[in-house]
């Protein structure tokens, strides 16, 4: 069973930061289009940030200038910088490993922001 390991989620004051890492194994991560999701109370899962192997990176417009997403090679990482936040970007975040044909999921870190 293929794991995505996500760390780096907690409690932060509005305005603060926190870096998100989800370490994937390395035969998936070689092929993989990396990126984080999120999921609000009552609300439905969302994009927050993708990067291809190339390093093309894309955001949902939420979290442009203040998020980031980059991607460690050597180390089969992919993580998600995240300045200035806010209390709408409470959330579970996800972790994926999008390879031809299948998805890959984390079992999703808590990010609380408190106003």
């Amino acid at each position: 069973q293929v794991q995505l390991v996500e760390s780096g989620g907690g409690l932060v004051q509005a305005g603060g930061s926190l870096r998100l890492s989800c370490a994937a194994p390395g035969s998936i991560f070689s092929f993989a289009a990396m990126g984080w999701y999120r999921q609000a109370p009552g609300k439905q899962r969302e994009l927050v940030a993708t990067i291809t192997r190339g390093g093309s990176t894309n955001y949902a417009d939420s979290v442009k200038g203040r998020f980031t997403i980059s991607r460690d090679n050597a180390k089969n990482t992919v993580y998600l910088q995240m300045n200035s936040l806010k209390p709408e970007d409470t959330a579970v975040y996800y972790c994926n490993a999008d390879v031809p044909g299948y998805s890959y999921w984390g079992q999703g870190t808590q990010v609380t922001v408190s106003s």
